[in-house]
């Protein structure tokens, strides 16, 4: 028996062999790597500096706030002294707009993504008359910008005689075209259409589908509208700044601002400048908690039923 030996084939000169291409590939991918490793780092430090530094100025009094380095702590820990002037300010007016914001942007929310949920599957699943032209229209919406709208819809509202109501703020909220757009994209894909055609054959109504059977393949992109929603509302400044005039319907937004013009004007008589940072602080607390108790239903492809093919 004669044993063949195999010995490797060099590659011609000038040609890289396989060997080679798979390293410099692989070498290629490191770097790609490595730079998008950097940019990852870089976005997270860009959004994390800002609410460390509103950590930080939140412990200090009005003396630190403006000779200490920002980022680090002052020369006394302060947080909960500045914690208990901001609900003392104004016989605890602080606790007033909190409740005021969590009512707007909750209700909005809400509110906000029941009608998009239904919008938006209604444009992908069914076929009605004028229905591209109408999503073309919510498409256009987008476009707009709400500060274009903000005296046509205070118009409206005060003719109405709502201003300086809490409606005044919900109401306007209760409209997201951006919204509608992602029901729209996600319900397209999350609801197959065999699904619905097995729900048919098995005698249930179009509510009933939408109700028992496309709302729970929907939840994640529900949950995607009402976070932004809810976010959207929280920081709204100029709807509130616009509608509203008595300081007990003032979201957090305006009031802040409000007090830090009273801080600012007349040279400083009222120094404010820790109670405001600390209720600034304070205000992004609801969204950290909002968050990571909707996050857990914030998954793709929550299928709960199946398709028999």
């Amino acid at each position: 028996m004669v044993t063949a030996q195999l010995t490797p084939v060099a590659a011609p000169p000038g040609k890289p062999s396989k060997t080679d291409k798979r390293r410099k590939t692989v070498s290629r991918g490191k770097r790609r790597s490595n730079l998008l490793t950097l940019v990852m780092w870089l976005s997270v430090l860009y959004f994390i500096l800002p609410l460390i530094w509103l950590f930080m100025s939140a412990t200090k009094d009005n003396s630190d706030l403006f000779t200490t380095f920002g980022l680090w702590f002052g020369d006394d820990f302060n947080l909960f002294a500045n914690i208990r002037d901001v609900f003392a300010y104004q016989d605890g007016i602080y606790a007033r707009w909190t409740l005021n914001t969590v009512i707007y942007a909750g209700t909005a929310a809400v509110g906000a993504t029941a009608l998009a949920t239904m919008a938006g599957y209604a444009f992908a699943k069914y076929k009605f008359p004028g229905d591209k032209l109408l999503f073309a229209i919510i498409l256009g919406a987008i476009m707009i910008p709400l500060t274009a709208l903000a005296i046509p819809t205070y118009l409206l509202f005060s003719s109405a005689h709502l201003t300086n109501t809490p409606w005044a703020v919900i109401l306007p909220s209760l409209v997201s075209p951006f919204g509608v757009f992602l029901m729209r994209v996600y319900a397209a894909d999350a609801v197959p259409d065999s699904l619905m055609q097995a729900a048919r054959v098995d005698g249930a109504g179009e509510y009933r589908i939408f109700w028992t059977v496309s709302l729970r393949l929907l939840a994640p992109g529900m949950v995607t509208v009402m976070l932004f929603t809810f976010v959207a509302t929280w920081n709204n400044y100029f709807l509130p700044l616009i509608m509203l005039n008595s300081g007990d319907l003032l979201p957090l937004t305006v009031g802040l601002a409000q007090q830090q013009a009273t801080s600012t004007a007349g040279g400083g008589a009222q120094a404010l400048f820790s109670t405001v940072i600390a209720g600034a602080f304070l205000s992004i607390i609801p969204l950290v908690i909002v968050f990571l108790y909707l996050q857990r239903f914030w998954q793709t492809g929550l299928a709960t039923g199946g398709v028999k093919g």
